[in-house]
Formats: C-alpha cells, sequence, structure tokens
C-alpha cells in the first residue's frame, strides 16, 4: 500500500461506500417511518427516548474498534487475517464489553429520565430491549468490521478510508432493526 494516497484515491475507495452508505440511511429512516415502527414505540414508554443515543453509540463504540484495527494494520501490529491474536482479540472483548455496557446505561438513563419527566417506565423491559439489541448489534457490527478492514485492507484499501461510513451505515439500519427485535423479544417475555 502507498504511503501517501492523494485526494483522488481517498474519493476513490471512501465515494462508493459513502453513497451506499446514504441508500442505507434512507431505508433506516422508512423503516422508522413505518407503522410498525410507530406502534413498537408507541407500545413502550421510552423507547423513542433512547433510540438516538442507542444508534450514536454504535458509531462511537465500533467506530473505535475500527480505528484500533486500522491503526494496527498500518502499524503492522496485526496481520490482516482471520486468526487469533492477542491484540486482535482484546480490541474486539473490549469493543462488545463497552458496547454492552453503554447499552445498558442508555436504558437505565431512560427510565430515569422518564421518571423525571412524570412518566412511567419500565426498567426490566428497556434493560432487556437494549441487551437484545445491544448484543445483536455488537455480533453484527465486529464481524463486518473485521471483514471490510481485512478484505479491504488485502485489497489495497486503506481501511481510515471506507470503515467510518460503513459503521455508520450498520449502526443505524441494523440498530433500529435490532431494536425492533429487542421489542417483540422482550414483549413476548414480559
Amino acid at each position: 500500500m502507498p504511503g501517501h494516497a492523494t485526494a483522488r484515491d481517498i474519493y476513490r475507495q471512501a465515494l462508493p461506500v459513502i453513497l451506499v452508505s446514504l441508500v442505507a440511511g434512507l431505508f433506516a429512516g422508512t423503516i422508522l417511518g413505518t407503522e410498525t415502527m410507530r406502534s413498537f414505540i408507541g407500545d413502550v414508554p421510552g423507547l423513542l427516548l433512547l433510540l438516538p443515543a442507542f444508534l450514536a453509540t454504535r458509531g462511537g463504540v465500533y467506530g473505535s474498534l475500527g480505528a484500533r484495527l486500522s491503526t494496527g494494520l498500518h502499524q503492522g501490529l496485526i496481520e490482516p487475517r482471520f486468526q487469533s491474536d492477542r491484540r486482535l482479540t482484546n480490541a474486539i472483548v473490549a469493543s462488545f464489553v463497552n458496547g454492552m455496557t453503554v447499552s445498558v446505561f442508555i436504558a437505565v438513563v431512560t427510565y430515569l429520565w422518564l421518571g423525571l419527566l412524570g412518566s412511567e417506565g419500565n426498567l426490566v423491559e428497556l434493560v432487556g430491549i437494549m441487551v437484545v439489541a445491544g448484543f445483536l448489534s455488537a455480533a453484527l457490527m465486529i464481524s463486518v468490521l473485521i471483514t471490510v478492514i481485512f478484505v479491504g485492507y488485502r485489497r489495497g484499501l486503506d481501511p481510515d478510508n471506507v470503515i467510518g461510513p460503513v459503521v455508520t451505515t450498520l449502526g443505524d439500519v441494523f440498530g433500529v432493526l435490532f431494536l425492533l427485535v429487542g421489542v417483540a423479544v422482550v414483549g413476548a417475555v414480559v
């Protein structure tokens, strides 16, 4: 991989991913606008309140994983292969734990905020939804990020140019979808 990328190289690598991200973001917005999503939001007090925080933290937590992996590849600390490596494993575990912790934290803060606003909320329901959505998004985002970064790097792409739009797209599209799944799963149990 060349040491100094030109602006043209950066745009050539990032623009297709950004366009896919745009289309996927529109798809996520469409999901949010469906009657099913509106009924789910109405059925679970606090869901609309926690949605932006949940989606934003997907990018923060898993964007950090992407940056760590990209830096590790550039510095030669990790190889772009799917093999057991202590650095890679530690980065994955840290991202997973951070993603799950922040998901539960969002649920608790949402519950407390609902109480301050004088609204009723169910802490067990909110935490359950966020655990399901957080787990599913972690599993998907970690596996897709590692694949995109490693395969892209082996094909000559700079992971720094593509990982941001990939994280944003995955977090938005699948974050919304997995919240719906969490509502369905928790609704069936609670």
